[in-house]
């Protein structure tokens, strides 16, 4: 059944254009993961599809029994109306169709991500979702749709599928980009040597050589952040927490905490909102002071805070003018500087950019803003509170490559579970009531063993006894947690939707006719009756059929698992 249907959609702000020309299906039960960096539409699409914004031209078709559901990041409720009045407003029930759940998970907890997660997954929900969490997107998302460069690219299957498909896209556009630019310099070689009268064979070339002109000069803006900063030397002691309390309004954060960081420590900070996670970090960087205890703070420790509450700024200052606030120069990790300009180009801050007021910066722009401000300080450990809320999928994958690389200590709390997973070694759990565990392991792994000793009240006494059984606790939760994965019984295997049905009986009657026109092409250029330009042509085919029939193979592969 189909619920949606867009065709030739397009719609700009200014100058600016956001996507043009695109058009899309969805079908019943279909579940859509849309990504793209941010300031590039995809709040906007979706606004369109809510009807609360009108595109410029196209037409959306939106099935008269759906009712559409839009699920911002920052909701509205009436102060006048009930928890539950807020949410089931809607005459028709909000799992008909959501549309919409863009970051919600960064104010959720683990478990409740977990439970979105198991209710979304219904075969009656119809989901256009966009996040930054990339579990999350495996975890629900059968699509995953991409707005870039104007246009909306489609791919099957998981995050990682993603990243493979798009960059096997992007190198077949860079080598069709080659191509035309040696064709252009053929083509505008003849146009200078062509009289001012034209033929209509000649008027033809010269059409064909602005189409040629215009695919040389397409470019394929991919740019990665590249992080290389200098940190500060970092000495023998770093911090020590001796018997540390603290209370807010008469609720315990730390109840004689204990804990002596070591170098190239990388530490999580997990627990439910309002336990105190933001107040520990301020305790240690004494930003807050302790009610009783001893913190001492190694002489060479230079803090660099990536507070939650963003960047203090005044609105009407510049974008370049802020950042020379803080220095002019900024010096690299294998020698030389950068100035202001350059460091902000290298955070994606074109040179328009910089001269863009604070006041008109997005989200995600003045978290890297602040990010970057952080770095001008050569920090040795890094403090980070929720540092992937409104950065977009590309800057957050560089981010995660940077601090993968970094030298000194990493303390993150985040509700990213991807992003702690592949950067912490340990956890500190907090629990409420001053308790905070250490857990020697990532997020995933803390959540197997937690399902798995929930109703332990020794738990954390047992998990510090294997210590003393010749296996150090992390081995001891890593075995845990992989015996708890090989055990545990198979997931039910997935019913294929009808659009997926539809889509493999239209693979199964496409693979064998490409299949034929490559042994066909095969045979003729094999034949030695071609002259060069004849083969030239036939081996752009081939080239275009091996590409088409390799996508098509792994699409087959998936979608047959279902079958």
């Amino acid at each position: 059944m189909h619920y949606v249907s867009v065709e030739g959609l397009t719609k700009s702000y200014g100058i600016n254009p956001l996507f043009r020309n695109i058009s899309f299906h969805i079908n019943e039960g279909d579940k859509i993961g849309l990504i793209a960096r941010n300031g590039v539409g995809k709040s906007t699409l979706l606004r369109i599809l809510a009807g609360q914004e009108t595109a410029d031209s196209g037409k959306s078709w939106i099935n008269k029994d759906v009712t559409v559901a839009l699920f911002e990041q920052d909701p509205h409720f009436e102060e006048d109306k009930t928890v539950l009045e807020n949410i089931f407003h809607l005459k028709h029930p909000i799992i008909t169709a959501i549309r919409k759940y863009e970051d919600a998970m960064e104010q959720e907890d683990g478990e409740m991500i977990e439970w979105l997660e198991q209710y979304l997954n219904q075969e009656n929900v119809t989901l256009l979702l966009v996040t930054h969490d990339r579990y999350f997107l495996d975890a629900v998302c059968e699509e995953i749709w991409e707005l870039e460069r104007e246009n909306m690219y489609v791919y099957t299957g998981t995050y990682e599928n993603y990243m493979e498909k798009k960059a096997a896209r992007i190198e077949s556009e860079l080598a069709s980009i080659d191509k035309a630019k040696n064709q252009f310099r053929k083509e505008l070689e003849w146009m200078r040597k062509q009289p001012k009268a034209r033929t209509t064979k000649s008027k033809s070339r010269q059409d064909n050589f602005y189409e040629v002109e215009a695919k040389a000069k397409q470019k394929i803006e991919d740019v990665q952040l590249q992080l290389e900063v200098k940190m500060s030397r970092l000495g023998g002691k770093i911090v020590e927490m001796k018997k540390v309390y603290k209370s807010f309004a008469d609720k315990p954060i730390l109840k004689g905490f204990d804990y002596n960081f070591s170098k190239g420590e990388r530490i999580g900070i997990i627990g439910k909102n309002g336990v105190g996670k933001s107040t520990f970090m301020n305790v240690l960087q004494q930003l807050e002071p302790a009610d009783s205890g001893k913190i001492v703070v190694g002489d060479t420790i230079v803090f660099g805070n990536f507070s939650q509450q963003g960047l203090v700024i005044k609105e009407d200052m510049r974008v370049i003018e802020y950042v020379k606030t803080f220095a002019e120069n900024f010096p690299l990790a294998k020698g030389g500087s950068l100035s202001a300009a350059q460091f902000l180009e290298l955070f994606l801050f074109s040179p328009d950019k910089q001269y863009t007021y604070l006041s008109a910066l997005s989200g995600g722009e003045r978290k890297r803003l602040q990010l970057l401000t952080i770095l001008f300080t050569n920090p040795n450990f890094l403090i980070l509170d929720e540092p992937t809320n409104d950065l977009d999928l590309p800057t957050l994958a560089v981010l995660e490559n940077f601090l993968s690389e970094y030298q000194g200590c990493v303390m993150i709390v985040s509700h990213d579970r991807y992003f702690m997973d592949r950067l912490v070694d340990h956890l500190f759990v907090f629990e409420g009531e001053g308790e905070v565990r250490d857990f020697p392991g990532n997020y995933t792994q803390y959540r197997i063993w937690l399902k798995d000793n929930e109703k332990k009240d020794n738990k954390w006494a047992v998990l510090e006894s294997n210590k003393s059984k010749g296996q150090t606790t992390e081995e001891a939760v890593v075995a845990k947690a992989a015996a708890v994965v090989s055990t545990a019984p198979a997931a039910p295997k997935r019913k294929p939707s009808f659009n997926e049905k539809r889509a493999f009986e239209q693979l199964e009657k496409e693979m064998p006719l490409l299949e034929k026109e490559r042994q066909d092409l095969t045979d003729k250029m094999s034949g030695g009756n071609l002259n060069f330009d004849q083969i030239q042509q036939l081996s752009d085919r081939l080239i275009q059929i091996n590409q088409a029939l390799e996508e098509k193979e792994l699409q087959w592969l998936e979608l047959s698992e279902l079958m």
